[in-house]
């Protein structure tokens, strides 16, 4: 292959116009499927607090004909609990004369920038409640931390060797113990105790790794569709639903909890708790360039762990 002797290409010449497409493509994950899934509410204090209680066990005793009141079932007071709000930030400088420059993709840097992290924002918030660490009240040089969901799922739990959780109150994390692949036999125990404790979990959250091993469990409700005749067929190859002896559960994948957790939770016993909800706040200039801050403050409520279940210690590859 040749050219012509003193054939003038595009690699010598000088001044051609660059070709740049005005679109910015991203493809960082964005969704948050725990905070998608349970309330949020408002608080007005950095410890808020909840109360808990459950019913007595069942009795069979059978009462005899005019029986007089001579004993009374014992009454056992509520349990009251609470957890620390957590505040995370993103933060962003912009040279200020990148305002009057025409840019692709988007129409203002500044505003651009503090998008981004006000996703950015988003997705720690959701690593943070998903995660297993211990409530910290903290003082004026240790910062306050809330109390995630690893500290919290203690009654109804399958863990691996030396693994486990005494008390559900977000006091103390979650000892991690020796791991193992995820199977549907240790999704049933789970699902068991927490149908027997009371509780009716709907969602089954679990890492990108494990939601391909759910996929193989027996338990999959079939996906039949009429492939169209005229059109391309879509293949379902990812797992849904989980049909169990104890309720349906939806599985759900999530990229920011952490892979070794499975957790069964029902939604309206959760809740994401805002003492200041996501805002962008202004910083003062000190030169030519305009700061900027994204901030919330928030905290996780489980209204009452023993409605959830958690299968831990899986294997995450």
């Amino acid at each position: 292959m040749a050219i012509v002797t003193n054939t003038f290409t595009s690699h010598s010449a000088v001044g051609i116009r660059e070709s740049l497409a005005d679109i910015i493509s991203s493809i960082s994950p964005e969704e948050v499927p725990f905070q998608s899934n349970v309330g949020s509410e408002n608080v007005s204090n950095t410890y808020f607090e909840w109360q808990t209680d459950s019913l007595a066990s069942t009795s069979t005793t059978a009462i005899i004909d005019g029986d007089d009141v001579s004993s009374f079932d014992a009454t056992s007071a509520t349990t009251r609990v609470g957890n620390y709000t957590h505040i995370r930030r993103r933060t962003t400088i912009v040279a200020d004369n990148l305002a009057a420059q025409d840019l692709a993709g988007r129409n203002d840097e500044l505003s651009y920038q503090i998008a981004k992290r006000g996703k950015e924002l988003k997705r720690d918030i959701e690593a943070t409640l998903t995660d297993n660490n211990a409530q910290v009240a903290g003082n004026s040089s240790t910062a306050r931390e809330t109390g995630g969901l690893g500290a919290w799922i203690a009654t109804n739990e399958n863990v691996g060797t030396g693994g486990g959780l005494t008390t559900g109150n977000g006091t103390t994390a979650r000892t991690d113990g020796t791991q193992r692949d995820f199977t549907e036999a240790m999704l049933k125990d789970a699902m068991q105790q927490a149908f027997v404790s009371g509780g009716q979990p709907t969602i089954l959250m679990v890492g990108p790794h494990n939601k391909t091993v759910v996929s193989g469990f027996a338990g999959i409700a079939a996906q039949r569709y009429m492939a169209p005749s005229d059109s391309p067929t879509t293949i379902i190859g990812a797992a849904d639903v989980y049909m169990s002896d104890f309720g349906t559960l939806n599985v759900v994948a999530n990229r920011f909890s952490r892979e070794r957790d499975a957790w069964l939770l029902d939604p309206e016993y959760a809740s994401v708790c805002y003492l200041r909800p996501i805002q962008n706040v202004e910083l003062s200039k000190t030169g030519d360039a305009s700061k900027s801050m994204v901030i919330a403050e928030f905290g996780l409520k489980v209204l009452n762990e023993a409605a959830h279940a958690v299968v831990a210690d899986l294997n995450v590859s």
